[in-house]
C-alpha cells in the first residue's frame, strides 16, 4: 500500500499505483468535508449596525458550509451539547470528570484555550495547536496556505505573528508551521489516544466560522473510523453519495475519532482534548446531510505526534507500503477484494494473491478498500502486520513486513 497514490474511486476502492480501476461495486460511503474556510475578503464599506457583512462572507464558500455543511449543527452551535439553563445565577460549571483529578468544563477550557490558535492565509482559515514555546504549531495540511504562502497566527491573548510551513503531509492531512519571533508560548499537553473509550467526555476547541477560541463539549462517539475527505474545490459543498464512475479525489484517514462535540468549518487543525485537558486528537472533518446534523472526526494524537516529529526533524514523512490494489467486496462477506498485487511488494512476499478477500488487518475488521488504506497509513515501515483473508471460501492468514514507500 502506497499511502500517497490515488484511490480507485470509480469502484469505491482505491489504487496505490494508478492501475486501471477494477469494475466492482459496493455500497457507497458518505463523503466527509474538510473544515478549513476561506479567509475573509477585504473589508466592505460600513453598513448599518447589525450582523457584520464581513463576518457573513467568510466568504461565499463559508456561507455554503454554514447552510449546508454545518446543517442543523451550524444553526445550533450556541446551544448544542450544553447543560440545560437554570434560573439562579452563580451555578457551578458541570463537572468534567477525570479519574485522578475532577475538573469542570470551565477548568479544562481555561487550561487548553491558550494553546490553541487561529490560522489565516490568503485563501485558507483554520486552527492550530501549539507544540513548543518557540512557535511550532500542529495543524491540518489543508489549512496550510498552498505553495508555501505566508500565514498569520492569532493567539488567545489577541497577539499575532507571521507563520510559514515547516513541513506538510497530505497523506495524513497533517502539517507543522512555525510562528516567527515568538517565545514563552503555552504549549499543549499531549495525551494518549490509544486509551480513549467510547463515551469519554471531550472538548473541541478552535475557530469555527472565524470565531476564535470557541469551545464545545461532547463525547467520543466511536473509534477507528475510516473517512475520506473531499477534494478542495468540493470541501464546502454538500456531501454526496458517490455514483458509479463518479470522479473524486481526497485523503483517506484511518483510525479517526468520531465525536458529537460540535465542530464547523474553521475548526480544522484545532484541539480535541480529554477530561484532563490533554490533547487526544486534531479536529479534521465533518460529515453531514443538507437537512441533518453533523458528525465530527479527529486524527488521533498518537498519529499526529509521530507525523509531526518527522516533519520537524526532516520536513517529510515516511509511509508504509503494502503493494496491493483493492476495491470493496460485493458479496455477503464484508472486506476488501485484492484486484492486483505489485511484483516484489511486501504483499507478494507474504503470499497474498489477486482475488483474495482481506477481512482483517492487525485484528481489526476491514469494511472495504478505504479501510485498508487508512489502516496501513497508521503503520510504520518495517512493522509486521497480520492480514486475515478469504481465498476460495477458506480463511487464511499472512504476516506482512511493511516496507518504506520509495
Amino acid at each position: 500500500m502506497d499511502a500517497n497514490e490515488p484511490r480507485e474511486q470509480s469502484s469505491g476502492g482505491w489504487s496505490q499505483f494508478g492501475a486501471t480501476p477494477p469494475s466492482a461495486g459496493g455500497f457507497p460511503r458518505r463523503e466527509t468535508q474538510r473544515m478549513e474556510q476561506p479567509a475573509p475578503p477585504p473589508p466592505a464599506p460600513p453598513k448599518k449596525p447589525g450582523f457584520s457583512a464581513g463576518r457573513k462572507a467568510i466568504a461565499g464558500l463559508a456561507l455554503a458550509a454554514v447552510a449546508v455543511g454545518g446543517g442543523v449543527v451550524g444553526a445550533t452551535v450556541a446551544t448544542s451539547f450544553q447543560p440545560e439553563p437554570v434560573a439562579e445565577t452563580g451555578t457551578p460549571s458541570p463537572v468534567f470528570k477525570s479519574a485522578a483529578d475532577p475538573m469542570t468544563v470551565a477548568d479544562v477550557a481555561a487550561k487548553v484555550q491558550p494553546t490553541v490558535v487561529m490560522i489565516k492565509g490568503q485563501t485558507r482559515e483554520g486552527s492550530g495547536v501549539v507544540l513548543s514555546e518557540d512557535g511550532l504549531i500542529l495543524t491540518n495540511n489543508h489549512v496550510v496556505e498552498p505553495g508555501g504562502g505566508q500565514m498569520t497566527v492569532k493567539f488567545s491573548d489577541g497577539k499575532t505573528a507571521k507563520a510559514t510551513a515547516v513541513g506538510t503531509d497530505p497523506a495524513t492531512d497533517l502539517a507543522v508551521i512555525r510562528a516567527e519571533g515568538v517565545s514563552g508560548l503555552p504549549k499543549a499537553t499531549l495525551g494518549d489516544s490509544d486509551k480513549l473509550k467510547v463515551g469519554d467526555a471531550v472538548l473541541a476547541i478552535g475557530s469555527p466560522l472565524g470565531l476564535a477560541g470557541s469551545v464545545t463539549a461532547g463525547i467520543v462517539s466511536a473509534l477507528d473510523r475510516t473517512l475520506t475527505t473531499g477534494d478542495e474545490p468540493r470541501q464546502q459543498l454538500p456531501p454526496a453519495w458517490p455514483q458509479q464512475g463518479q470522479e473524486s479525489s481526497g485523503t483517506t484517514i484511518g483510525g479517526a475519532i468520531q465525536t458529537d462535540a460540535s465542530i464547523n468549518p474553521g475548526n480544522s487543525g484545532g484541539a480535541l482534548v480529554n477530561a484532563a485537558g490533554e490533547l487526544v486528537g486534531i479536529n479534521t472533518a465533518i460529515a453531514s446531510d443538507a437537512a441533518g446534523g453533523g458528525v465530527g472526526f479527529a486524527i488521533p494524537v498518537n498519529t499526529a505526534k509521530q507525523v509531526s516529529e518527522q516533519l520537524i526533524s526532516s520536513g517529510k514523512v515516511t509511509h508504509a507500503f503494502l503493494g496491493v490494489s483493492v476495491t470493496d467486496a460485493t458479496g455477503d462477506v464484508p472486506g476488501a477484494l485484492v484486484r492486483q498485487v505489485t511484483a516484489g511488494s511486501p504483499a507478494e512476499k507474504a503470499g497474498l494473491q489477486e482475488g483474495d478477500l482481506i477481512t482483517k488487518i492487525a485484528g481489526k475488521s476491514v469494511d472495504g478498500g478505504d479501510t485498508v488504506v487508512g489502516q496501513v497509513r497508521g503503520f510504520k515501515p518495517g512493522q509486521e502486520v497480520k492480514i486475515t483473508y478469504m481465498r476460495d471460501g477458506k480463511a487464511g492468514e499472512a504476516t506482512v513486513t511493511l516496507e518504506e514507500k520509495k
